[in-house]
């Protein structure tokens, strides 16, 4: 019979995350003894656990003999469930991957409703794409697929302050995308790396390498150079997008200290991905219906959009893509670190960029590519020196 999990913390390249790792009873022997795969046992004494030790060990034939073979240090061994950081990275490799496929589709989609169909309400679209995110994460934690804590009011004044940062941050994206091309918003998007950074250093006192800085720096100036050659400056979109550098970076600090103080806040000391997108999504209808009735009731009814069916396909789609990228924004969050889920979150920008320039027929100049080369060695640069 199994004893209960016990939680193992460890420190990774981005940052410290905690799984569980079960103690199989069936392994336990007098203090002092190891018990080995094959049955076998030696006479290590080890601290951690009254003495219960676990090695992993397997056998095979040579010559008509049994040899057994250890993994890794024969005196320090551990079973492969023992080794979470191995699992995190790549809980972190899939994670990363599937929020920058989601991000990459959201961006372009966002650019088709707002440029396609000419549509000038950003904050609707935002509020539409919320509800549609609450609508799915309801149906599926009423269908028994999904299971989503309890909200609470304690957990709801928790999640506020986050929850105006996540709406500042959708708006101010929507805003800029409108003004702005693809490639040059996500080229700027880079200088959310630095603020991140420089965040991460002020509140919670980590330091990074000087190839990571390096790495920063490049982002940095790809994004001044691209916005110098840029052929269709827009000074409301550099200013929209100069809001949504901020609004993220203090968004993704934000976030990870919020997600701890949630816990405690529920009943079972825990919050999972589903749970935290339906707070965001949810807290952030009442506050964008009132800007909506603010700034754009009469842009609404002005709008052709509206009488189109095909919008509203498309609409949808951006909504499902919406709850797509928040869940593995999220999911990626708990396995790096703020800066680490910026800087992953940039290295889609160079694909993404040049299919924005490709699809939308952006004009462009060769000044305005090598800017993008630029971000393309920054991801390059950083890889490195996480790897390093």
């Amino acid at each position: 019979m199994a004893m209960a999990p016990r939680s193992v913390s460890w420190t990774g390249i981005g940052g410290t995350e905690t799984q569980d790792a079960a103690v199989d009873e069936a392994l336990k022997v007098p203090n002092g003894s190891i018990l080995t795969m094959n049955g076998s046992t030696g006479t290590k004494v080890s601290p951690v656990g009254n003495g219960i030790r676990r090695a992993h060990s397997h056998s095979r034939v040579v010559a008509g003999h049994e040899e057994d073979l250890e993994l890794g240090d024969p005196e320090d061994t551990l079973l492969p469930h023992d080794r979470p950081l191995q699992k995190s990275r790549n809980q972190s490799l899939v994670s990363g991957v599937c929020y920058c496929l989601s991000s990459c589709s959201m961006i372009l989609l966002n650019k088709v409703v707002l440029s396609g169909y000419n549509l000038h309400a950003g904050i609707s679209l935002m509020f539409y794409q919320n509800l549609i995110s609450v609508g799915v994460v309801l149906l599926l934690n009423a269908m028994g697929l999904i299971v989503t804590e309890r909200i609470t009011w304690k957990l709801v004044k928790v999640w506020i302050p986050v929850n105006i940062l996540f709406v500042c941050m959708l708006v101010s994206s929507i805003f800029s995308l409108r003004f702005l091309n693809v490639a040059m918003v996500t080229i700027l998007k880079n200088v959310t790396n630095l603020i991140t950074a420089l965040g991460e250093i002020y509140f919670f006192n980590k330091h990074h390498s000087t190839k990571v800085w390096l790495s920063l720096c490049v982002m940095v100036l790809s994004a001044v150079s691209g916005g110098v050659t840029d052929l269709s400056f827009h000074g409301n979109g550099y200013l929209y997008q100069l809001i949504n550098c901020f609004c993220t970076s203090a968004y993704s600090l934000r976030l990870r200290k919020v997600m701890d103080l949630a816990k405690e806040k529920t009943k079972t000391k825990t919050l999972n991905e589903f749970t935290m997108v339906l707070l965001n999504n949810l807290l952030s209808l009442p506050l964008g219906l009132a800007l909506i009735l603010i700034f754009e009731t009469q842009t609404l009814q002005d709008s052709p959009a509206l009488k189109i069916p095909m919008f509203w396909v498309v609409a949808t789609l951006s909504g499902l893509l919406g709850l797509a990228i928040s869940f593995t924004s999220m999911w990626f969050m708990h396995q790096t670190s703020p800066t680490t889920h910026s800087l992953v979150g940039s290295l889609n920008k160079i694909p993404l960029s040049l299919a924005g320039i490709l699809l939308f027929r952006v004009p462009t100049s060769f000044p305005n590519l090598v800017s993008i080369f630029f971000g393309l060695l920054a991801g390059v640069l950083f890889a490195v020196a996480k790897m390093s």
